[in-house]
């Protein structure tokens, strides 16, 4: 199973529960994973990573990581299509398109290989949403692609840290 990213998982990550700084094993562990090919991030998402000018750019944008982390493959326009028309919606507005970011990308990668692939975001389903509001795991569920959170994403490949307080 390949685990592909949303950048908020990244984002939220650093921000919130495991900062670069201090809990540098959690991104010790995600270059490993990423290196054995358990974890990627598709070159649309990894953009989004590498726009900012804080220590989360750095870690992207460092070599190893990207050559570790970025999913070595191209989006197919037929699936970024698909998603975005029966996902979302078939006529949507600019602004609307605009609004999508790059979901449908990181939706189509699933796609292309569902039963091989599993979506973590951040985002939690709302299915009252509609159009350019839809979101991730909304969207998956509608084409059978797998869709967890990071907690759960931490559970299945079994990070943990070696800290201990025996002082």
């Amino acid at each position: 199973m390949i685990y592909l990213l949303d950048a908020n998982v990244l984002i939220d990550a650093n921000r919130d529960y495991y900062p670069l700084p201090r809990v540098p094993e959690f991104w010790d562990w995600l270059h490993f994973m990423a290196h054995n090919g358990d974890i990627k991030v598709a070159l649309e998402v990894f953009e989004e990573l590498v726009e900012g000018t804080d220590e989360l750019s750095e870690w992207a944008r460092n070599q190893n990581n990207k050559e570790a982390i970025l999913l070595q493959e191209d989006a197919e326009p037929e699936l970024i299509a698909q998603v975005i028309d029966d996902g979302y919606a078939n006529d949507l507005t600019d602004d609307e398109i605009e609004k999508l970011g790059r979901d449908p990308f990181l939706i189509a990668y699933a796609l292309a290989n569902a039963t091989e692939r599993t979506i973590v975001t951040t985002e939690n389903s709302k299915p009252a949403k509609q159009r350019a509001n839809r979101k991730v795991p909304d969207v998956c569920g509608q084409f059978g692609v797998e869709c967890i959170n990071t907690f759960e994403l931490i559970r299945r490949l079994d990070f943990h840290t070696g800290w201990n307080n025996t002082k």
